[in-house]
């Protein structure tokens, strides 16, 4: 038995930090909005149990590729003798702030669940996947959705399918370096869900922002840019930049304008994962 699936990417839609905790995490609140543009994964069993991934990721060494982390951690909490060879066709840029990684892990804990007949419950998964990181989650579940807690509190919400732009400035962003700058805006006051989806596009922003431009000048460059045609803002903690536009075609127009240092790519906003929609399709 072979699945193949479209590990979709996100985008936040605005991004909060509430407050730090005694762990270290920090509160937020967020909206996580799915694209309709991915990597896409090939998952095929074997019966030996190994678990292979490629094309190799020559930067990331195997025990911290999420992809494999995540087939192990299923591996050792159901005791599944199998293995599964893994393909997967990368084109979510790393470091974005498009939640790649992420992504990739919560498609290899549902692929890897139906495929080797686990049945497993979609919160149980969840679960799991938030101990890979607090973004696994939402791509677990499955939907759109307002987050809070370390974005790990999710309301599945539908939104607007918006068409956007979305930039990579050509440089990566560490996270954690991120969340651990003493620079880093830690105080915003919490919202309801209704006024978080009134106010995109107003006064909802992204904390990480000033930062992330302050300390790479690319981000800065692709944010000025994109503003001269719509709003921009950084999504998640970078350094990928999105604006929405009112069709595909208004926003391929500004696609085809791109300065030629940075890459992009349009996609469409969905409310339900295209990982989902296959996976039902085989129930």
């Amino acid at each position: 038995m072979n699945i193949e699936l479209l590990s979709p990417c996100k985008i936040n839609l605005f991004l909060h930090i509430n407050g730090r905790r005694d762990d270290g995490y920090h509160e937020l609140q967020t909206i996580f909005q799915l694209l309709n543009y991915g990597d896409s994964m090939h998952f095929k069993a074997r019966a030996d149990g190994e678990v292979t991934i490629s094309p190799d990721f020559t930067d990331i060494p195997l025990e911290t590729n999420l992809i494999w982390r995540a087939a192990q951690l299923l591996k050792q909490t159901s005791n599944c003798p199998l293995g599964a060879a893994i393909t997967i066709n990368k084109r979510i840029p790393m470091g974005g702030g498009l939640g790649g990684g992420s992504s990739n892990a919560a498609t290899t804990l549902l692929a890897l669940n139906r495929l080797w007949k686990l049945n497993l419950s979609t919160d149980k998964l969840a679960a799991l996947g938030k101990t890979l990181g607090a973004d696994v989650p939402v791509f677990v579940s499955g939907h759109s959705a307002f987050a809070e807690g370390i974005g790990d509190q999710l309301t599945p919400i539908n939104l607007p399918e918006n068409w956007y732009l979305i930039i990579s400035p050509g440089c990566s962003v560490n996270t954690a370096k991120i969340f651990s700058d003493k620079r880093l805006t830690r105080n915003t006051s919490k919202l309801k869900i209704a006024p978080a989806l009134e106010g995109y596009g107003s006064s909802l922003r992204n904390d990480c922002e000033p930062l992330v431009r302050s300390m790479f000048d690319p981000v800065d460059q692709a944010i000025n840019w994109l503003n001269k045609f719509s709003k921009a803002m950084l999504t998640g903690t970078g350094a990928c930049v999105f604006a929405k536009f009112e069709s595909m075609t208004k926003a391929n127009e500004v696609l085809n304008q791109l300065p030629e240092q940075f890459k992009g790519f349009v996609a469409q906003g969905i409310n339900q994962s295209p990982v989902h929609i296959e996976l039902e399709k085989r129930t």
